[in-house]
């Protein structure tokens, strides 16, 4: 059986949730995505702490980010795949 190290919760979703601890950078992770039952594989560019997001696909500054089939923000910067989004790269469109 293969461990899972992030979910997706929708297949739009362009980040996933750590749901480990501690992924390492230059790591091959393998993620969930419960809408589809389907397996994803990426590699960790960033230390990604556990209950944190990691970008899916590349994202572009501008960009809306979203998690659980949800805008949760937009991207202040460049986002690769596979690198830590959070507060230095997402903002939130309610401010």
């Amino acid at each position: 059986m293969v461990q899972t190290h992030f979910i997706v919760h929708d297949k739009a979703d362009t980040v996933g949730v750590a749901v480990v601890e501690n992924i390492q950078p230059n790591t091959t992770i393998t993620g969930w995505i419960m809408e589809t039952d389907e397996t994803i594989t990426l590699t960790a560019l960033d230390a990604i702490p556990l209950g944190h997001k990691i970008a899916l696909a590349d994202i572009q500054p501008g960009d809306t980010v979203l998690k659980y089939g949800h805008d949760i923000g937009r991207a202040v910067a460049a986002i690769d795949r596979g690198r830590h989004v959070h507060i230095h790269n997402l903002k939130t469109k309610r401010w």
